[in-house]
């Protein structure tokens, strides 16, 4: 931490000292679910419960949110990182609406109708949490730590996108290896995200999609009987069809620079 740049308001953060955070921010979620957490192993369900839910994700969520919240008021950083100005070509606009699409159609509607309505507002109250708490961290902070140290567009997307999966290899304490390959999905998820915070220019849309795809992907997973449904395979299928577009397509993101007037062609001579 030291001075601000010129031009920038509020308290300097260095990603050094942003990954610190993170560790911090990582460490409330995990300390206190495992502190007031419960035992579901043995459930095949991630949240068999209504208060496996909120014991094991909505209070460390929560207290995370208002860690960040307050990291974000302390540095002075709300009008930066509820606003987002760096635009993209045109196309990319379907990264969002093909997620929200996605997570809307993909829901597993019968599994959730056979459930608890405490449950089931359970988890749309996870959704909202989790797209706000991860969100606000790595495209609102994250995002904005890469681009004041300077870094190219490009680079705070990968740089951000990498710091939030690796956050997620933490979830190794209670999902062992597959973690690791969870984290490189996520990686590629927070690519996502950061593309609906360019496309949107405002958080809040990336909180939006953020939400509503993790409350489709967990639609599956509640109640004491976990069910897979077709729709599940939407987002298989859709994660992919995106990964395989962004890797063709990359250079394309960024929006066409406006010719200059030095490299301009120069005015054709007045015919005789």
């Amino acid at each position: 931490m030291g001075a601000v740049p010129a031009g920038q308001a509020g308290r300097k953060l260095s990603w050094p000292w942003f990954l610190a955070v993170v560790v911090v921010y990582v460490g409330v979620i995990q300390g206190l679910g495992a502190l007031i957490g419960v035992d579901t192993g043995d459930s095949g369900s991630a949240f068999p419960t209504t208060e496996s839910i909120v014991r094991n994700a909505l209070i460390p969520i929560g207290a995370s949110i208002v860690f960040v919240a307050a990291v974000v008021t302390w540095l002075g950083w709300w009008g930066e990182v509820l606003r987002y100005r760096a635009p993209v070509r045109r196309w990319v606009r379907w990264v969002p609406i093909s997620m929200l699409a996605v997570a809307l159609i993909g829901m597993n509607y019968g599994h959730l109708a056979g459930q608890s309505l405490s449950l089931v507002a359970s988890l749309l109250v996870l959704g909202v949490f989790v797209g706000l708490g991860e969100e606000l961290m790595f495209r609102g902070i994250g995002v904005h730590v890469f681009r004041r140290a300077g870094f190219t567009e490009g680079k705070v997307a990968l740089y951000s996108s990498l710091v939030f999966g690796l956050a997620h290899v933490s979830n190794a304490f209670g999902e062992g290896a597959q973690a690791l390959a969870q984290a490189l999905i996520v990686s590629t998820s927070g690519y996502f995200f950061y593309l609906c915070l360019r496309v949107g220019g405002v958080i809040l849309l990336p909180m939006l999609v953020h939400g509503l795809w993790d409350t489709g992907l967990f639609s599956s997973l509640v109640g004491d009987a976990p069910q897979a449904s077709v729709g599940t395979a939407l987002f298989i299928v859709l994660q992919v069809a995106l990964i395989i577009v962004l890797i063709v397509k990359r250079r394309a993101v960024e929006p066409a620079a406006p010719m200059t007037a030095a490299a301009e062609p120069a005015p054709l001579p007045p015919a005789n």
